[in-house]
Protein backbone atom coordinates (compact mmCIF):
# COMPACT_ATOMS: atom_id res chain seq x y z
CA UNK A 1 0.00 0.00 0.00
CA UNK A 2 1.20 3.45 -0.90
CA UNK A 3 1.53 6.03 1.85
CA UNK A 4 -0.48 8.53 -0.21
CA UNK A 5 -3.27 5.99 -0.66
CA UNK A 6 -3.27 5.33 3.08
CA UNK A 7 -3.47 9.06 3.84
CA UNK A 8 -6.35 9.49 1.40
CA UNK A 9 -8.15 6.46 2.85
CA UNK A 10 -7.80 7.76 6.41
CA UNK A 11 -8.95 11.26 5.45
CA UNK A 12 -12.02 10.06 3.56
CA UNK A 13 -12.96 7.75 6.45
CA UNK A 14 -12.48 10.60 8.92
CA UNK A 15 -14.84 12.84 6.93
CA UNK A 16 -17.42 10.05 6.70
CA UNK A 17 -17.16 9.40 10.43
CA UNK A 18 -17.64 13.11 11.25
CA UNK A 19 -20.92 13.02 9.40
CA UNK A 20 -22.08 9.58 10.48
CA UNK A 21 -22.06 8.35 6.88
CA UNK A 22 -21.29 4.88 5.60
CA UNK A 23 -19.45 4.09 2.38
CA UNK A 24 -22.53 2.77 0.59
CA UNK A 25 -24.65 5.87 1.19
CA UNK A 26 -21.71 8.13 0.38
CA UNK A 27 -21.11 6.32 -2.92
CA UNK A 28 -24.79 6.54 -3.85
CA UNK A 29 -25.04 10.23 -2.93
CA UNK A 30 -22.06 11.23 -5.07
CA UNK A 31 -22.71 8.78 -7.89
CA UNK A 32 -19.56 6.73 -7.29
CA UNK A 33 -19.39 2.96 -7.58
CA UNK A 34 -19.56 1.41 -4.12
CA UNK A 35 -16.69 -0.96 -4.96
CA UNK A 36 -14.56 2.01 -6.01
CA UNK A 37 -15.19 3.81 -2.72
CA UNK A 38 -14.28 0.63 -0.84
CA UNK A 39 -11.02 0.44 -2.83
CA UNK A 40 -10.23 4.02 -1.78
CA UNK A 41 -11.07 3.29 1.87
CA UNK A 42 -8.90 0.15 1.82
CA UNK A 43 -6.05 2.12 0.18
CA UNK A 44 -6.07 -0.16 -2.87
CA UNK A 45 -6.56 2.65 -5.37
CA UNK A 46 -6.34 6.43 -5.44
CA UNK A 47 -9.21 8.60 -6.70
CA UNK A 48 -8.87 10.69 -9.84
CA UNK A 49 -8.63 14.45 -9.34
CA UNK A 50 -12.22 15.02 -10.48
CA UNK A 51 -13.43 12.60 -7.79
CA UNK A 52 -11.23 14.28 -5.17
CA UNK A 53 -12.69 17.64 -6.19
CA UNK A 54 -16.26 16.31 -5.92
CA UNK A 55 -15.58 14.81 -2.47
CA UNK A 56 -13.97 18.01 -1.21
CA UNK A 57 -16.95 20.08 -2.34
CA UNK A 58 -19.36 17.61 -0.77
CA UNK A 59 -17.50 17.67 2.55
CA UNK A 60 -16.99 21.45 2.39
CA UNK A 61 -13.21 21.12 2.72
CA UNK A 62 -10.11 21.86 0.66
CA UNK A 63 -8.81 19.13 -1.64
CA UNK A 64 -5.58 19.26 0.37
CA UNK A 65 -7.55 18.11 3.41
CA UNK A 66 -8.16 14.84 1.60
CA UNK A 67 -4.73 14.28 0.06
CA UNK A 68 -2.37 15.54 2.77
CA UNK A 69 -1.51 13.93 6.07
CA UNK A 70 -3.24 15.55 9.01
CA UNK A 71 -0.34 14.84 11.32
CA UNK A 72 1.24 18.05 12.56
CA UNK A 73 -1.20 20.06 10.45
CA UNK A 74 -2.68 23.07 12.18
CA UNK A 75 -6.46 22.98 12.24
CA UNK A 76 -7.64 26.00 10.34
CA UNK A 77 -11.25 27.13 10.08
CA UNK A 78 -12.74 27.02 6.61
CA UNK A 79 -14.87 29.84 5.32
CA UNK A 80 -17.99 29.01 3.39
CA UNK A 81 -20.18 31.54 1.63
CA UNK A 82 -23.77 31.02 2.77
CA UNK A 83 -25.07 32.07 -0.65
CA UNK A 84 -23.01 29.39 -2.44
CA UNK A 85 -25.59 26.71 -3.26
CA UNK A 86 -22.85 24.33 -4.50
CA UNK A 87 -21.57 23.92 -0.93
CA UNK A 88 -23.23 21.38 1.29
CA UNK A 89 -23.40 22.88 4.77
CA UNK A 90 -23.79 20.67 7.78
CA UNK A 91 -24.82 20.99 11.40
CA UNK A 92 -23.63 18.26 13.75
CA UNK A 93 -22.66 16.15 10.77
CA UNK A 94 -25.99 16.33 8.95
CA UNK A 95 -26.58 18.42 5.81
CA UNK A 96 -28.78 21.50 6.25
CA UNK A 97 -32.00 21.44 4.30
CA UNK A 98 -32.78 24.13 1.74
CA UNK A 99 -35.39 25.46 4.16
CA UNK A 100 -32.82 25.75 6.97
CA UNK A 101 -30.36 27.54 4.67
CA UNK A 102 -33.08 30.01 3.64
CA UNK A 103 -34.03 30.61 7.27
CA UNK A 104 -30.39 31.33 8.14
CA UNK A 105 -30.14 33.75 5.19
CA UNK A 106 -33.26 35.60 6.36
CA UNK A 107 -31.95 35.81 9.93
CA UNK A 108 -28.58 37.10 8.72
CA UNK A 109 -30.37 39.72 6.61
CA UNK A 110 -32.49 40.77 9.59
CA UNK A 111 -35.78 39.70 8.02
Amino acid sequence: MSASKEVMAANIQSELDKRGLNAKDFAATLGFKYSTVLDWLHAKTYPRIDKIDKMAKYFGIDKSDLVESRKNKDKKPSNVELSDDDVIMTWRGKPLSDEDRELIRRIMNGK
